[in-house]
């Protein structure tokens, strides 16, 4: 990732804190509308899930200019991941979702360029996950 990369998200994401509650419902009902087989992997109640999101997303944005100091605790995330069930193919849809939570929530300043830099940060995490 391009310090611009790291500053575009880091930014866009301040924007996203205030909404979080939000965006995390936004986020899961988007999940689960394009890839209903992953919501048995989820309790009935999300409150405690939809809180985790926010600060798991949270930490990683905030130290992306550290990758390297966050890749350990992002590859344990991927082992609990892989130990409820999920595998490689989940992953996509959650990126999907994912960019279209914030599609939303940032509107017009959800640019090629915001995106572009999302897209990159969600590859690299989810390639440290993936590879756990």
């Amino acid at each position: 990732m391009t310090p611009q990369q790291i500053e575009l998200v880091q930014t866009s994401f301040k924007k996203v804190v205030p909404i979080a509650g939000t965006a995390a419902d936004l986020f899961y009902g988007r999940l689960f509308e394009i890839a209903p087989e992953v919501r048995a992997m989820f309790p009935e109640d999300m409150r405690e899930q939809k809180t985790k999101l926010m600060a798991m997303l949270g930490t990683a944005v905030s130290n992306l200019h550290r990758l390297d100091t966050i890749l350990s605790a992002v590859k344990d995330l991927g082992q609990r991941h892989k130990g409820y069930g999920v595998a490689a193919a989940h992953y996509a849809p959650v990126g999907a979702a994912l960019l279209w939570t914030l599609e939303k929530g940032l509107g017009a300043e959800f640019t090629p360029e915001v995106e572009a830099a999302w897209t990159e940060t969600y590859t690299a995490l989810a390639g440290a996950m993936m590879s756990a």
